[in-house]
């Protein structure tokens, strides 16, 4: 048995996977929040992250054999700065992936590092962990002073876990601070974003064993101490493997708080001028493409709570609007990265009418998220020819709905997998049980078996014509808000 553990945003997942059976045992989840102090910050406190693992890790251990536990992997949301004293200590909540606060230091790390986009796999944005360095030294010289470490988000409970400091190669892809074609930290990129090499943990492959659990963290949760942990990879990344995407050519979409297009390559290829990163995957030696969507299915939660429902309500209003009077949705509700690269963008409805209702702003969004998804398939030019259809995970995959409109919208062939909700934990899992030589290369790379397909019907003139406005309605705001702050 080996548990993968996902630090999402929302929530922490924990899940338990029998090798013998190679089948999910047993799965659990502890949500958590996200504080916004100021307009565009994104923070949580890392206690709350140990809270919400523990109590999900105690759910899934209190439903299997414990003393089965052969191996854990971490899996976790990326790109947050979670800044150490030299005794482990937090200094401040961590900096979140979606908090856009850094925009100005990333035009400065621009014109220090003139080929940082090349290097590091994509242009300095603010939700990567380079730039919120600088605004730390700017904004807080006494915490940055105090700074001994930085980690990632699935590396602080990595530490909680078994003591140590340590990150995979994917995870650290998304910092700005690795250089992706040699997968190791850029002495000259950490001199431009104001960071100290020394700060930053040793870099290891996902299958790699980087510590063992500590034996009061195993007493409290219910297990033996010394189970091998291994270093597990970037939920992007430990996505990717839950559905065998590690060979180049294979791909999926991945519908959580954010959104994925993921292509596995041959080698490091970035892509800048359309925002799509080219980072190293947790694989020694493997790469992969990626446009990343802030908003993902996010918005169609946004809209349950503020209809005082949830997504399944909102999906079923949906099918009763009609689509040519329904306004249109623009969804970047905390900016948008792939392929616009706008951190100041934020969401809208156009075309309100005195007729509009509850279906009519459902379909908005619904809509609003695949269109998302094709322009992330347009960015990917020609790359994506190679793979012959896209699986799809995550929450969002739980909508026939959604997966129809984005096969649509996109033109490509979608299949929706088995134990898609698993996702980045059951990649985790299946991880360390690599790692410990309990499965081979082969079953690492086998895609799970597809529940669902969605094929792409031909696109109707109306699809066309709504799709066109939904691009026009980013053309006209985005000028808008960068230039007044709107």
């Amino acid at each position: 048995m080996f548990l993968g553990i996902d630090l999402g945003t929302s929530a922490v997942k924990v899940v338990a996977w029998s090798a013998d059976k190679d089948a999910v045992a047993s799965q659990a989840s502890a949500s958590q929040s996200v504080s916004s102090p100021a307009p565009g910050w994104s923070e949580q406190d890392p206690a709350d992250w140990i809270k919400a693992c523990r109590d999900a890790l105690k759910s899934v251990v209190g439903q299997i054999d414990a003393s089965n536990v052969k191996g854990i992997g971490l899996s976790g949301q990326m790109h947050g700065a979670t800044l150490l004293n030299a005794a482990h200590a937090p200094l401040r909540p961590c900096i979140l992936w979606n908090d856009s606060r850094s925009t100005q230091q990333c035009q400065v790390l621009s014109e220090r590092a003139p080929d940082i986009a090349h290097r590091a796999g994509v242009p300095p944005l603010p939700g990567f962990t380079a730039p919120k360095l600088m605004w730390l030294k700017d904004a807080e010289p006494g915490v940055y002073a105090e700074v001994a470490h930085v980690l990632l988000p699935k590396d602080y409970l990595g530490l909680w876990l078994h003591g140590e400091c340590a990150t995979d190669r994917s995870d650290a892809a998304g910092t700005l601070w690795l250089d992706q074609a040699r997968g190791d930290w850029s002495d000259s990129l950490c001199a431009a974003s104001d960071t100290d090499p020394s700060w930053l943990p040793p870099v290891f492959a996902g299958t790699d064993i980087v510590g063992a659990l500590r034996a009061d963290v195993a007493a409290d949760i219910g297990l033996t101490a010394g189970i091998p942990i291994c270093a597990g990879g970037g939920d992007a990344a430990t996505g990717a493997v839950s559905v065998g995407a590690v060979a180049p050519g294979r791909g999926f979409i991945s519908l959580g708080t954010s959104g994925q297009l993921f292509l596995c390559t041959q080698d490091h290829q970035p892509n800048p001028e359309c925002f799509v990163h080219a980072f190293a995957h947790t694989l020694a030696g493997a790469h992969f493409q990626m446009a990343a969507m802030l908003n993902g299915a996010r918005p169609l939660a946004w809209l349950a709570e503020v209809f005082g429902g949830d997504v399944v309500d909102v999906v079923a209003l949906a099918g009763q609007a009609d689509p040519a009077r329904a306004p249109t949705c623009l969804p970047y509700f905390t900016g948008e990265r792939s392929p616009h690269g706008d951190p100041d963008i934020r969401g809208a409805f156009i075309g309100l009418e005195d007729s509009t209702r509850k279906p009519d702003f459902a379909y908005a969004v619904l809509e609003a998220i695949a269109f998302s998804m094709a322009d992330a398939t347009d960015s990917f030019g020609g790359s994506l020819n190679a793979a012959p259809h896209l699986l799809a995970i995550g929450g969002g995959t739980r909508s026939d709905a959604l997966l129809k409109m984005i096969a649509d919208a996109t033109g490509q062939r979608l299949g929706r997998a088995a134990a898609a909700e698993a996702g980045p934990a059951l990649g985790a899992a299946l991880l360390a049980a690599r790692g410990l030589d309990a499965i081979s290369d082969a079953r690492l790379g086998e895609a799970p078996e597809v529940s669902t397909w969605f094929e792409p019907s031909e696109r109707s003139e109306l699809l066309r014509t709504r799709q066109e406005r939904f691009r026009a309605g980013y053309r006209a705001l985005a000028p808008l808000h960068q230039a007044h702050g709107l």
